[in-house]
Order: structure tokens, then sequence, then C-alpha cells
């Protein structure tokens, strides 16, 4: 069974509970971090980080560890999504420091969405052109 190192202060109640239910994972399969990684599509390092509390795990990284471990995803998966909104967002910080977060304006999403698919339109738009400016014409 591996030794952990204790959580960061800073990480809030529900990230800190989502850490213990996935240390407690690994541990009960008995690999170690390398083993781990060569069982998931995440590396030793990227475990090190989820496991430590200094990263937040992407729900894939739960999934594949469950799928290791033989666990009831579902359970863990409701734990991620209460941990998802609490994260920390951005850079690790010493503890004890304050983190100013400056969410993104409202829209943000939805103006990227359109802006993409505004592009896309116009693409398939001069693409459609070209062929039909390229295909011979009926006469002949």
């Amino acid at each position: 069974m591996t030794r952990w190192q204790p959580l960061p202060d800073a990480l809030p109640r529900e990230a800190r509970h989502l850490v213990e239910q996935l240390r407690a994972l690994k541990d009960r399969t008995g690999l170690s971090l390398a083993e781990l990684a060569r069982r998931t599509a995440y590396s030793k390092s990227s475990w090190q980080r989820y496991l430590s509390g200094a990263k937040q795990p992407p729900r894939g990284a739960v999934q594949a560890l469950c799928r290791v471990a033989g666990a009831d995803q579902a359970r863990l998966l409701a734990v991620w999504e209460l941990a998802d909104p609490t994260w920390p967002r951005g850079a690790a910080m010493p503890a004890g420091q304050a983190v100013d977060v400056v969410a993104p304006p409202p829209g943000a999403e939805y103006r990227r969405w359109r802006a993409a698919a505004l592009v896309s339109f116009a693409v398939i738009v001069v693409l459609v052109a070209g062929l039909l400016w390229a295909l011979p014409t009926g006469s002949g």
C-alpha cells in the first residue's frame, strides 16, 4: 500500500474526498503508478498529480481507474461531478495564498461556437462555389 503525502490545505472538501477515493481505489489495485500508467491512457506523472491533489483528474482518468480496479464507475463519477466545480482552477498556488479567479464574460462560449460555425459555413460556401466553377458546363 502506498504511503500518501498529506493533501494540500487549500483543496476543497469535495475535491479532497475525490482524491481520497481515488487513492483508496489505486491502493486496492495493488498497482504501482507505472503499472497504472501502462494500463490506462494517463502517464505516471499525471497519476502522481491527480493522486497528490495537485491537479484535477479528468473524468476519463476516473473512469479508467474504475475499469482497472473493477469498481463501480457511477458512484465515483458522482463524486467527481460534485468535486468538479469546486476544484481550484489555473496554476497551482502555494498553500495559504489567495486565488483571484476571473470568470469568462457571459456568453463567451456561445460567441466562440457561433464564430466557429460562421467560419465553417463560409469555407463550405467557398468550396461549393469553387466546385461549381470548376465543373464543365452542359453545352457541348
